[in-house]
């Protein structure tokens, strides 16, 4: 559904709970270029870096295959990145959102390669429509998308609206705010990579678990070489009031 507001075009999906195109063959991935993955990566280490600073009940999943019809199970997704929040029981291997303690994703995102463009723009906002998720983000570095979808752009984001709906909130070349995170997002290393900030100008970045490491080892040695300052400090104070107390005694 295209509606028109404020003089711009709005796109809201509403979708069926189940189609044909989407039966998913298990076992069967799409190849992956580097670049797709370190990118994947990126966002799944700062996704958990950041549940594990915050202690929530969540956790963050790469691949993982989404369902959500249980009559059926081969209806679904396998999103690039997707993080759920609670989580459901550990030794999960899919998420089936009609089974208790697994709930539909939070946010679900999506890296555009070469091999998965028009699905991922034609095709994977219908199917998270459908499973529930509450945000969408798609993101094509490289403007791989079709025309057809109002392609290609950068950064995409879609967010639930209601029961049935998604809205594309944003597309653009990025910043764009996260409702569902409280945060922006913002695209980095030159246009390759997508990370999460506290402010649009991407200065506040989300750490990922190494920059955690590197921060808190500059901030152990700083504070070593405060105390050994410090130290030093006193030890020069002492040998002075020695001095001191040496030049007042009669000889």
């Amino acid at each position: 559904m295209v509606q028109r507001t404020r003089g711009v075009l709005e796109v809201v999906y509403e979708v069926p709970f189940s189609d044909d195109g989407w039966v998913v063959v298990d076992g069967v991935t799409m190849p992956e270029t580097a670049e797709h993955r370190e990118a994947t990566k990126l966002l799944e280490d700062v996704f958990a870096t950041w549940i594990a600073a915050t202690q929530r009940d969540a956790k963050v999943y790469g691949n993982m295959a989404l369902r959500w019809v249980e009559a059926r199970p081969q209806i679904g997704s396998d999103p690039d990145v997707m993080l759920v929040e609670p989580a459901p029981p550990k030794g999960t291997r899919s998420l089936r959102t009609w089974v208790p303690g697994h709930a539909a994703p939070r946010v679900v995102v999506e890296f555009v390669s070469l091999d998965t463009a028009s699905t991922d723009y034609l095709d994977k906002p219908a199917r998270y429509t459908a499973a529930g998720a509450r945000e969408l983000w798609v993101f094509d570095p490289q403007k791989l998308g079709p025309r057809a979808a109002m392609g290609p752009c950068v950064l995409q984001v879609f967010r639930r609206i209601r029961e049935g709906r998604l809205r594309q909130v944003y597309r653009g070349d990025g910043p764009a705010f996260s409702r569902e995170l409280g945060a922006w997002l913002v695209v980095t290393e030159g246009g390759a990579a997508l990370r999460i900030a506290n402010d649009r100008d991407g200065r506040d970045l989300w750490p990922t678990r190494e920059e955690v490491a590197l921060r808190k080892g500059a901030e152990a040695a700083a504070e070593a070489a405060a105390e050994r300052a410090r130290l030093e400090a006193r030890l020069a104070a002492a040998e002075e009031a020695l001095r001191a107390v040496g030049a007042s005694v009669p000889r």
